[in-house]
């Protein structure tokens, strides 16, 4: 076990929202969840009155359904919704789990915090959230789970420290490319470009100095897995696509930047972090 280490009020701490759609989510059977469709003209139009953010969620009926995160960083929060189509789900954190039921007699106030853990050690953790369907009586039969978004909180420095944010452009010259890399139009991305490629093992590398490291960029139908490995650490995989449309084998796409890959309590020297394409006829954009 990692040495506990609490969260401390008086660090400069930020939260993370790591929203249902972001590929940091291992859904391990996409086909298992339906989400609405981000770029339907619908999904605009409700922008003002739809409580989920960013107008997405993941639902699923299917027992056994469940969605992976690795994070670091002493807090974690789930939200979703509690209802009377809702029903029991289980929630593992490294290897302790717990189960609840987000069954209701009524529709509670939407998003619905479904766990909160403020008291994890400052470290590595993988969170699971598995769906137990209609698993106890108080049920009433419903086994419907609905994601709609997860808060981590991490420590960026120590208390009194000033923190400064510095955004690295896609085509920043600090940024080297291998591997057949173009540069794309996208209106959504920042400056209106992305850049992508299409062969197997073209990669994207920066070296920095910082406490945390966060990549953006779309994610499309025409992408694939991609890779992360930052200074000499292990390989991390991630699926460029967020969810599902029931099975249809359709998957939602978000033009917008979107979270492909974080880490934060690192330390003062100078490190590397490299972003690898693992499929050939398939596309990785990087955008920030």
């Amino acid at each position: 076990m990692p040495p506990y280490f609490p969260l401390n009020k008086s660090a400069v701490n930020f939260n993370v929202t790591i929203d249902d759609l972001i590929p940091v989510l291992n859904y391990t059977n996409p086909y298992d969840w339906q989400t609405p469709d981000p770029q339907s003209s619908a999904l605009a139009a409700a922008s003002t009155t739809n409580p989920w953010l960013e107008g997405t969620w993941h639902k699923t009926t299917v027992v056994n359904a469940s969605v992976i995160l690795n994070f670091e960083g002493p807090a974690i929060y789930i939200f979703g919704a509690s209802g009377p189509q809702y029903g029991s789900y289980a929630v593992t954190v490294d290897d302790v789990q717990w189960t609840y039921s987000a069954h209701s007699a009524t529709n509670a106030s939407n998003p619905h915090l479904l766990y909160g853990n403020p008291n994890l050690s400052y470290g590595t953790h993988q969170l699971t959230i598995r769906n137990l369907g209609a698993a106890h009586p108080s049920d009433e039969g419903a086994s419907a789970l609905l994601l709609d978004y997860i808060l981590t909180t991490i420590q960026l420095a120590p208390p009194g420290a000033t923190v400064t944010n510095t955004t690295v452009d896609a085509n920043h010259p600090a940024v080297t490319y291998t591997g057949g890399w173009t540069n794309k139009s996208n209106e959504d991305s920042r400056n209106g470009t992305s850049f992508h490629t299409e062969k197997h093992g073209g990669s994207a590398s920066i070296s920095f100095k910082g406490s945390a490291v966060y990549i953006f960029g779309d994610s499309v139908n025409d992408q694939g897995p991609y890779s992360v490995v930052l200074d000499n650490g292990p390989i991390q995989t991630y699926g460029s696509l967020g969810g599902g449309e029931g099975g249809s084998g359709r998957f939602y796409m978000k033009t917008q930047p979107t979270l492909k890959y974080f880490a934060s309590n690192l330390d003062s020297s100078q490190h590397t972090i490299t972003v690898t394409s693992n499929v050939s006829s398939t596309g990785l954009s990087f955008s920030e």
